[in-house]
């Protein structure tokens, strides 16, 4: 068993893996770094050329790739590993598997790059199924909890044993939405033995368990239930977090006013997830996606009376081109009044262009007399005290730490050395375009 890092082991994002058994193989996720360019939910890759956004580290660099490939399976549907499936995917000519939720935003982002000719091949696999894609390989999805509905752990089964991959996920017996981690499955693969365990990294310096969505819930309840009546309210959060989103209007609900979805990525998510029954807007909800419909019903609301609405936005990292930073340019007739108030239901993405950008959008909007309230979010990735549990239930052969910097994959490492694996003998910190072999 080979395991060839594509993408996703020098950084956050841009998550890519090459499993390889007996010269074929899977790739395991296809995503793109959502930093380079100031990509976001709402950005359109399709006009960009592939081969440049690998050159500007944007793509994963699949000339590293080495196995004869027999399928391309997803984790789950957010863009850092999937944003690259419609550029890179056709190249490969093989299935490519996710859960019913992931594979309906694929087959979404095809409308947007029209070059795309594998929306036929995107094939949904439910968690409990094995799916046959090779004589030496079978692939199983593992339902987990995470900040996107219908995540899951890729299971690959090998003549030479079975490989997790469990690159995003969180411990959450409260999701809000969807269902809590199949923890039985998990620990049945335990007991039948792992080979190896490629996992991400993200918040293992973090000395906690991940807090559940229902602690975001409160926050958002109590804090907006005492906000100004007569002020206007904007809240920002990630339009793939639907349970975010649903805890939003609950709280819409609670102090009476109309919720109202602004963004592109806004109707995309919860469009696709009420096609598939996993989410229900409430019937006074309304979603605007295109810029013309974003700009009249903010026209409107500013004539109607901005206090009896909840207007939920894209734009918390600061991004130029979303809604909430459109806002504060003064894009739209809607212009932030004095003691309106913004929350941010999302925290920053901690690179320097992202905090520059929170930075500016913060700054534009206090000139103009708003009120911030920040910090009402829970991560959706794991921490410390989740990965040692993981470990313990799973008790992996070998350890790969992946979808994170040199620092975050050397905690990882050295997490794993206290409870008693050893670099470079049973746990290996690897880079793009490096390989580890499993005897």
């Amino acid at each position: 068993m080979e395991i060839i890092a594509i993408g996703g082991y020098n950084e956050f994002g841009r998550n890519m893996t090459e499993v390889k058994v007996g010269g074929e193989s899977v790739i395991l996720d296809m995503g793109i770094k959502l930093d380079r360019v100031l990509i976001h939910e709402d950005t359109d890759l399709s006009a960009m050329d592939s081969a440049e956004l690998v050159k500007r580290g944007i793509f994963p660099d699949d000339r590293f790739v080495q196995g004869n490939v027999k399928a391309i399976v997803i984790s789950h549907g957010h863009l850092d590993h999937l944003g690259a499936v419609t550029k890179l995917a056709d190249k490969y000519n093989v299935p490519i598997y996710g859960t019913p939720y992931t594979v309906e935003l694929i087959k979404s982002e095809k409308k947007y790059n029209r070059g795309f000719k594998g929306g036929e091949r995107v094939c949904a696999v439910h968690p409990g199924e094995i799916i046959e894609v090779s004589k030496n390989i079978r692939i199983e999805l593992v339902h987990v909890t995470h900040s996107i509905l219908q995540a899951s752990f890729i299971v690959v089964h090998t003549p030479d044993g079975v490989l997790v991959y469990a690159n995003d996920f969180k411990f959450d017996d409260n999701p809000g939405l969807g269902e809590k981690t199949d923890y039985n499955r998990l620990m049945e693969l335990g007991q039948e033995g792992v080979k190896c365990l490629i996992i991400e990294s993200t918040r293992v310096m973090e000395e906690e368990r991940t807090p559940s969505e229902e602690i975001a819930k409160k926050l958002l309840d109590d804090t907006i239930s005492r906000c100004d009546e007569d002020a206007g309210l904007i809240v920002t959060t990630f339009s793939s977090h639907l349970p975010r989103i649903k805890s939003i209007l609950d709280t819409a609900q609670l102090v009476g006013r109309t919720p109202v979805l602004l963004g592109r990525s806004m109707a995309k998510y919860s469009g696709i997830g009420e096609k598939l029954g996993l989410f229900k807007l409430p019937k006074a909800t309304s979603v605007y996606g295109t810029p013309k419909a974003v700009r009249g019903v903010l026209k409107n609301i500013d004539s109607e009376g901005r206090e009896n609405y909840l207007i939920i936005a894209t734009g918390h990292q600061g991004e130029h081109d979303a809604i909430l930073s459109r806002i504060s340019n003064r894009d739209f007739d809607y212009h932030v009044r004095k003691d309106d108030q913004i929350a941010f239901s999302a925290n920053v993405i901690p690179n320097p262009q992202n905090v520059a950008n929170r930075y500016v959008l913060e700054t534009k909007l206090r000139i103009q007399g708003a009120r911030m309230i920040k910090g009402l979010h829970v991560s959706g990735h794991a921490a410390r005290e989740d990965h040692r549990y993981l470990l313990r239930v799973l008790n992996p052969e070998n350890i790969i730490p992946c979808h994170g910097d040199l620092l975050m994959l050397s905690s990882y490492t050295e997490l794993a050395e206290s409870m008693g694996y050893e670099l470079n003998k049973d746990i290996f910190l690897i880079r793009n375009g490096q390989k580890v072999e499993i005897r």
